[in-house]
């Protein structure tokens, strides 16, 4: 870590140097390992492997550099640069690494229909199953349809055949080939059949459902969530409700109410029942079923609020649960309940989460009162002022500019009074992006300001590159230059790194 790559002035000039340039000099072996992990993305990002790689190779922490040497790899192999990608993908050291880095690397070649450069790579593999149905889904959808089928043949293992023939028919629906889906999903079917492991064969069912549903053959989508039922119920670990709840709601959406409830039966653990329970009230809501969507919805809730302590496998997946059912009564019209319910929310994150997107919801309802109402519930500044941006986008989907533009300028007066500098700088940086979005370059310019003056206050060094790299993002997205107050910004937070 005694070289360094990036020099003040390149650092003075422009944001990603600049943070490049932090994260050079910090001493702290995790802390600059995960500073080079906030930067490396955004040099790939710009096209620019060689200093990708350069920092990639300072890192101490193997992991961690055998995860970006991966990463610039595949990007080499986009750019055609196929010698320097091999050549890096042979230096990751981990053994399970080096071999996702070698397929990532095949992957693009068959991405870009050079199937013989992705062969050749996948010859030199292990376990080349991935790249060959990479390269079969690929030829499919260049019209090469026998030479995908004779690519699948070469897979050994079931389950990246099934893979393949479910992206082909995925790749069919979206071209409005419902009747060629429908032929690569019940090859599917055969070669699922073929899968030893029981989880993987219960989930590759239900995608083949999902895919038969969307083809239109409900008759064939419920054969294959029946087969994901019978699977599902030979399990006897976590998983086995998991795979019984979705195989219930694929039932369901493909017409069949008595074979999903009989599904639904089966499942023990709460959690999952309610989630069951959800998507069976957005199916009915779907159908304009609204009386029976909102009984579902209500049912959903019952049952979670019903779970005890000593019966709850997962705290955090049931706390998600409850801030998406709140969620949802919000989407179905019912704003004062979705409020009632998130407020009851104990994790104080999932509770923040669900008033935020209710809030949200209700905005783009056209629910102002009741959204204020949310956003008032939200106790902390720094959470609503996240939650004023998202009510922002919600006026922005319903074309109604100005009022948009008011609820970034109200965001980014409450944001001067949040104590959390990084939580800070965040919120400018979305309320700027969106500020730019509008043609609003002067305020976003003073926001992005705003930004890099709390940026400067950050205490710990990774965190500091990250915000700055964040930053570096936005104004490569959204070609935005360095204003001169900015500069000035800069140029004291690399004083302060010496």
């Amino acid at each position: 870590m005694s070289e360094h790559f990036i020099s003040r002035q390149d650092a003075e000039s422009d944001l990603l140097s600049s943070a490049a340039y932090l994260a050079e000099r910090i001493s702290s072996v995790d802390g600059h390992a995960e500073a080079i992990l906030a930067v490396v993305p955004e040099y790939l990002a710009k096209g620019n492997v060689d200093v990708a790689a350069e920092l990639a190779n300072t890192v101490d922490d193997p992991y961690t550099r055998d995860r970006l040497l991966t990463a610039v790899a595949e990007k080499c192999a986009e750019l055609d640069d196929d010698e320097y990608a091999l050549q890096l993908a042979d230096a990751v050291e981990e053994p399970g690494l080096r071999s996702l880095a070698l397929e990532r690397v095949a992957l693009q070649k068959a991405a870009k229909g050079e199937f013989e450069k992705a062969r050749e790579i996948a010859g030199s593999m292990h376990h080349p199953d991935g790249v060959l149905a990479g390269i079969a889904v690929k030829q499919a959808g260049s019209g090469l349809d026998s030479e995908s089928l004779a690519t699948i043949d070469e897979i050994e293992h079931a389950g990246a055949a099934v893979t393949a023939f479910i992206d082909i028919a995925g790749q069919r629906l979206k071209s409005d080939d419902a009747e060629n889906a429908i032929k690569f999903l019940e090859l599917a079917v055969e070669e699922t059949i073929d899968i030893e492991h029981t989880e993987e064969k219960a989930r590759a069912f239900c995608d083949i459902g999902s895919g038969f549903t969307e083809a239109g053959r409900n008759d064939l989508a419920i054969g294959a969530f029946d087969n994901a039922k019978t699977s599902a119920e030979t399990l006897d670990n976590m998983h086995r409700d998991a795979f019984l709840s979705l195989a219930a709601q694929g039932l369901l959406r493909a017409g069949s109410i008595d074979l999903a409830d009989r599904t639904l039966d089966l499942v023990n653990d709460k959690t999952h029942i309610a989630s069951c329970l959800l998507g069976y009230s957005r199916e009915y809501w779907r159908k304009d079923e609204r009386v029976e969507a909102v009984d579902a919805l209500e049912e959903a809730y019952v049952v979670l609020e019903s779970q005890r302590e000593r019966e709850t496998r997962d705290s955090k997946s049931r706390y998600r649960l409850f801030t998406s059912i709140a969620a949802q009564f919000a989407g179905f019209e019912k704003g004062e309940r979705a409020i009632e319910i998130a407020e009851k929310i104990l994790d104080e994150t999932e509770r923040t989460s669900a008033l935020t997107q209710i809030a949200a919801i209700l905005t783009v309802r056209k629910e102002d009162e009741q959204a204020r109402h949310a956003l008032r519930a939200i106790v902390d500044d720094g959470n609503r002022v996240f939650a004023l941006i998202g009510m922002s986008d919600g006026k922005e989907k319903n074309e109604e500019r100005s009022a948009a533009i008011e609820l970034l300028d109200e965001a980014a007066t409450l944001a001067e009074s949040v104590p959390q500098l990084t939580f800070r700088a965040a919120a400018y940086n979305e309320i700027g992006k969106r500020l730019q979005r509008f043609d609003e370059t002067s305020k976003a310019r003073d926001v992005f300001e705003l930004s890099l003056n709390a940026i400067v206050q950050v205490r710990d060094e990774s965190s500091k590159v990250t915000a700055v790299a964040s930053l570096a993002q936005i104004f490569r997205e959204a070609g935005v230059e360095l204003s001169d107050g900015s500069r000035e910004a800069v140029k004291s937070l690399l004083t302060k790194a010496g």
